[in-house]
């Protein structure tokens, strides 16, 4: 696939997206709720992604200093050196990296600062929803992306897309784990918005994430 962002970006290689891919998918085979999350060791996620695990360190190394991966120690109740389980940052109150709340507090500042520089049309968005797409905004500019947001549609554009050279076979799990970045990054900045789907077209570079209001709106 293309590499359309920066090197350290989460999706910036195929076996990145992979490696989310087991995290993301481990969790979901592994429970039918989707506040269940994958706990793998590296050979888990080298039988899962066919990669050296040489090279699962590496990118496992660069996703946890981007905060989209937790490393943790198996808390284990028999005799015997614990394993290091890795896992997917979902925002959730168990999967929470404190780089990437740092991140989403990091963002909501530079956007008040950009606001009062450069003020804009009210929105009807409250603050938590407009801090969340602040964070949502430079996500998928450290992803390659040029995000053009209608906060009225709630819609984000990201035509064209930096990724549609690559294989076309790839791109439903590559937009499959961006949406499930997508909603880590909402879920930690906390707030209204979900990312509920990648919406695609005929054209390989057209690309239209949707957004929704949640039913916390309503307290």
């Amino acid at each position: 696939m293309a590499n359309g962002g920066p090197v350290c970006g989460p999706i910036s290689t195929f076996s990145r997206v992979r490696i989310l891919h087991a995290l993301f998918e481990g969790g979901s085979a592994q429970n039918d709720t989707a506040q269940t999350r994958a706990e793998l060791t590296i050979g888990e996620l080298c039988t899962a992604t066919g990669l050296h695990p040489n090279t699962v360190r590496e990118h496992l190394q660069r996703l946890i200093e981007g905060g989209y991966v937790i490393q943790a120690s198996e808390h284990r109740t028999t005799r015997g050196r614990p394993r290091t389980l890795y896992s997917a940052a979902t925002g959730a109150a168990d999967a929470s990296s404190p780089i990437a709340r740092n991140k989403a507090k990091a963002a909501a500042v530079r956007g008040d600062l950009l606001r009062r520089v450069l003020p804009a049309s009210a929105s009807a968005l409250g603050r938590d929803a407009i801090y969340q797409l602040d964070a949502l905004i430079e996500h998928l500019e450290e992803s390659g992306f040029e995000p053009v947001v209608d906060d009225e549609q709630l819609t984000v554009d990201l035509s064209p897309c930096p990724h549609a050279a690559g294989r076309a076979e790839d791109r439903p799990m590559l937009c499959s784990v961006h949406l499930g970045l997508m909603q880590g990054v909402l879920t930690e900045a906390g707030g209204p918005l979900a990312a509920e789907a990648v919406r695609t077209s005929a054209m390989p570079a057209d690309c239209t994430v949707q957004l929704r209001l949640t039913e916390m709106t309503a307290a």
